[in-house]
C-alpha cells in the first residue's frame, strides 16, 4: 500500500522549518552561493553519508555554488567523524563554509580546531545529542534539545533531502526529486532506521523509482546478470547495498560514492565488477572474523562480547559485530588496535541502549557516539581492561 502523502510533511514541504535549523542552514548555504564562498563538504564513508554527499553537493551545484572539496574520513587512520587529520588536509582552502554531514555532534574538540584555521562549520546530523554540542555555526538535528520535529527517525541523507526541498523551495524538478528520493530510501534501508512516518515515504517512493534511475551506477545493477537472478525486489535491494558498502578507495573517494555518481554506464559496469569481486572477498574475510572471534571471545561467559587486535580489519567488524549481536543476543564490543588506541563499533540487543553503555563508561573513553543499537567508540589502550570490567559491570 503506498504512503498517505497528504500526511507527510517530508511530501510537501509544509513542515520543514519545524527541524531546528534547517532553515538557518538553508539561508547560510545560499548566501555561500551568492557570496561565492568556498564551499567543503565533509562525510562519512558509508552508504548513508554518502548519499547525503551526493545529495547536498548536487543540491549546491544545481543552484550555481561550486564544491571546493569533499573528503571522507578513512577509518583505519582517522578514525570516525571529523579528525585532525582531514582538516589539515582542507586547511589549504580556508576560509571556507566546512558542512559536515552523518557526523559531528560529538567532534567538540575537532570544531574548535577547525574554526581556529577559518572555517566556519555548519553540522548535519542525526546522531544522537550527547548532552552539550559543539560551537558550530549551524547544528541541524532533529535530535538535539529544542528540536520540536516529531519525527526523529531520519538516516542522515533524509535530513539532507528535507534542507535539499528547503533550499530548492518549489522549484527541485521532478526528476531530480525522484532521483534524491531513491538516495534517500537506499540510505534509510543500509542505516536500518525505522520504516516508519515519513521513512515509509522515502522507502516506497525512492524504491519505486530506483529501477528506472538515470544513475549509469544504479542502472548495471539492474542490467548485471547476477542481480537478475534474484526474484524477490527486496532482497536486490539489500545485495545492492551489501555492495555499496564495500570498503574500497580511490583518490580520497569510496567506492559506492565513485559509481553512484559516474556518467557512463562503461565505467559504472567496470566499478561495479572491482566491487563483486572485492565483496565476495569480503564476505568471507568477515566470516573468518567471526569464526576468530567465537572461538577466543565466547569461553569466557561473560554478558557481552568484547574483543579487539591489531590484526583486524576496520571495515569488517561492523558486520562482524552485527553477526554476533544477532547471534548470540549480547552486546558486542569489537575494535581494533593501533599504536596507542583503538577504536570501535557496538551493536546491541534491541533492549539494550550502547549509548547508556557507554556513558557509564565514559571516563575511560576518548570519545563515543551513534545511535541507541549501533554505535562506535575511541579508547586509549591503557584503558581497555578497564572499560571491559565497566562494561560487564553494568551489562549484569
Amino acid at each position: 500500500m503506498k504512503a498517505n502523502i497528504s500526511k507527510l510533511p517530508s511530501a510537501i514541504g509544509e513542515n520543514d522549518r519545524n527541524i531546528k535549523n534547517l532553515d538557518k542552514a538553508a539561508q547560510r548555504i545560499l548566501k555561500a552561493i551568492k557570496d561565492q564562498e568556498r564551499i567543503i563538504i565533509y562525510g562519512d564513508t558509508d552508504v548513508d553519508g554518502v548519499t547525503s554527499v551526493i545529495i547536498l553537493a548536487e543540491t549546491i551545484k544545481s543552484l550555481g555554488g561550486k564544491i571546493s572539496a569533499l573528503y571522507f574520513p578513512d577509518r583505519d587512520i582517522d578514525g570516525y567523524g571529523i579528525n585532525e587529520t582531514g582538516l589539515n588536509v582542507l586547511k589549504e582552502h580556508s576560509p571556507a563554509l566546512l558542512i559536515t554531514v552523518d557526523f559531528g555532534v560529538t567532534n567538540y574538540k575537532e570544531v574548535n580546531l577547525a574554526k581556529k584555521m577559518g572555517f566556519k562549520v555548519m553540522i548535519i546530523d542525526h546522531h544522537e545529542v550527547l548532552g552539550k554540542l559543539p560551537k558550530a555555526e549551524v547544528i541541524v538535528d532533529p535530535k538535539q534539545k529544542g528540536d520540536r520535529y516529531p519525527f526523529k527517525g531520519l538516516s542522515a541523507a533524509g535530513v539532507v533531502f528535507k534542507l535539499s526541498e528547503c533550499l530548492f523551495k518549489d522549484k527541485m524538478a521532478g526528476a531530480l526529486k525522484n532521483n534524491f528520493l531513491e538516495l534517500t530510501a537506499l540510505s534509510t534501508i543500509a542505516d536500518m532506521m525505522p520504516r516508519e512516518s515519513e521513512n515509509r515515504f522515502f522507502i516506497e517512493e525512492g524504491l519505486a523509482s530506483l529501477k528506472n534511475s538515470f544513475r549509469p551506477g544504479v542502472k548495471v545493477f539492474f542490467d548485471n546478470e547476477y542481480f537478475k537472478d534474484i526474484s524477490d525486489f527486496s532482497q536486490k535491494v539489500f545485495k545492492i547495498l551489501s555492495i555499496l558498502n564495500v570498503r574500497d578507495v580511490k583518490n580520497g573517494l569510496p567506492a559506492s560514492f565513485r559509481l553512484l555518481t559516474v556518467s557512463s554506464v562503461e565505467e559504472a559496469e567496470k566499478i561495479e565488477v572491482e566491487l563483486l569481486e572485492k565483496h565476495r572477498i569480503t564476505r568471507e574475510k568477515i566470516e573468518k572474523t567471526v569464526e576468530e572471534i567465537e572461538e577466543n571471545s565466547l569461553k569466557q561467559k561473560e554478558p557481552i562480547i568484547f574483543d579487539g587486535k591489531e590484526s583486524f580489519e576496520s571495515a569488517l567488524l561492523s558486520p562482524a559485530a552485527s553477526i554476533l549481536c544477532q547471534k548470540y543476543r549480547k552486546p558486542t564490543f569489537l575494535f581494533r588496535k593501533m599504536e596507542k588506541e583503538s577504536q570501535g563499533t557496538i551493536r546491541t540487543p534491541k533492549d539494550v541502549n550502547s549509548l547508556d553503555l557507554l556513558k557509564k563508561c565514559s571516563k575511560y573513553l576518548l570519545s563515543f557516539g551513534g545511535h541507541a543499537q549501533a554505535s562506535g567508540f575511541r579508547v586509549k589502550n591503557k584503558n581497555i581492561d578497564n572499560l571491559k570490567k565497566c562494561l560487564i559491570k553494568n551489562s549484569k
